[in-house]
């Protein structure tokens, strides 16, 4: 099935409510199950104005049908705004002119709020896109150094980026967000920043696609081309992304619904759930279903509000993540095993109570 690492900010699908890790299953009830991806997408494609009807498996949901009215789209990869004393700066994809429009984004956030104290960015469910794009976000924060390298199977092939000097914030706190749909340019970023120790991460491990492709013509173009894995990428610190990803200084999941699915290894959304997928370096492993460190609190509604971006919030009003106040660790349920039936003198195991969280994210204390 063609699966969707991520809705693009502000596309029909994305309005329709289509979620990173769904299943296209058919398109106007043609069945896509053992499709390539680009057949899948040429029954997808059509004229504007036209309605198309996608057919939508996911996790722990009932297969539901979503229509979906043809648009041209036209990608806009930075969004920004304030968040009370916080600039906060979105960066949905990397094209070609994602930095250029980061730079103007901050500069214009600076002028009309010089009383600004710190920044968020935002690389949710961001799939990532040029490397040099990548590159030049992370240059906009940092001075000098190392951004990434990749490397090849030979010792001696190594490129490496580096930044060059000036930061655009001039210094200011930053938080970057990150969940299980932030991959490839994303991860660059974010790992280049929290290695540099120039922005503390909030949110969840990423995707894990740390691997670089290489286009070979075959006689000129002439027979196609082979694309190829060559080389893996790492943060300036020498890790390698590819399936292990990237993990938050802060483990914030977005909702209740998914700190029970990381829980319970329902959540297998990664580089590292493909079976083909290229081996992480040095045997290193993805972290294992989990309780995740934080939740929203009972009653809390992720479609009116965003947790993760309040935690981050909290993060620059309280100076780190190691001086924020922790909330209390979700304890998720276990797992129903489907079939499953107790032996017949075993008794049945009784349900452990739900912690519950406070309902309000810690009020900082006044600094002296």
């Amino acid at each position: 099935m063609v699966k969707i690492i991520s809705p693009m900010d502000g596309t029909p699908a994305f309005k329709a409510g289509i979620k990173a890790g769904d299943y296209i299953t058919a398109v106007n009830s043609q069945s896509v199950i053992g499709m390539s991806v680009s057949d899948a997408v040429k029954l997808m494609r059509g004229p504007p104005g036209e309605a198309v009807t996608l057919s939508i498996a996911r996790e722990r949901s009932d297969p539901f049908d979503v229509k979906i009215v043809r648009e041209v789209i036209k990608t806009k990869s930075v969004n920004s705004r304030m968040e009370g004393d916080y600039g906060y700066l979105r960066v949905s994809a990397f094209n070609e002119k994602t930095t250029e429009e980061a730079a103007a984004a901050i500069q214009g956030l600076k002028a009309g709020n010089p009383g600004m104290k710190g920044l968020v960015l935002d690389l949710r469910n961001n799939p990532g896109g040029l490397l040099d794009q990548a590159v030049g976000i992370s240059d906009l924060f940092l001075e000098n150094g190392e951004i990434v390298s990749q490397r090849g199977r030979n010792p001696r092939d190594i490129e490496r980026y580096n930044a060059r000097r000036g930061d655009l914030t001039g210094g200011l706190p930053m938080v970057v967000l990150i969940n299980s749909g932030s991959a490839s340019a994303a991860e660059i970023v974010a790992g280049a920043l929290q290695d540099r120790k120039r922005a503390e991460l909030v949110g969840l491990t990423s995707f894990g696609k740390g691997s670089v492709q290489t286009l070979i013509p075959l006689r000129g173009g002439a027979d196609g081309a082979i694309k190829l894995t060559t080389a893996r990428y790492y943060t300036p610190s020498g890790r390698s992304i590819q399936k292990t990803g990237i993990e938050p200084d802060l483990e914030v999941a977005q909702s209740q619904e998914e700190a029970q699915a990381i829980a319970n290894r329902a959540f297998q959304f990664s580089e590292a759930s493909y079976r083909n997928a290229l081996k992480a370096d040095e045997g290193k492993t993805r972290v294992a279903p989990h309780d995740p460190a934080e939740a929203p609190p009972a009653g809390f509604n992720p479609r009116t509000g965003d947790f993760q971006l309040s935690r981050a919030k909290d993060v620059l009003r309280y100076g780190s993540v190691a001086a924020t106040p922790k909330l209390p660790k979700p304890t998720a349920r276990m797992a129903e095993v489907v079939g499953a039936r107790p032996a017949a003198t075993a008794p049945a195991p009784a349900k452990p109570a739900a912690a519950t969280p406070p309902s309000t994210t810690p009020t900082p204390k006044p600094k002296p």
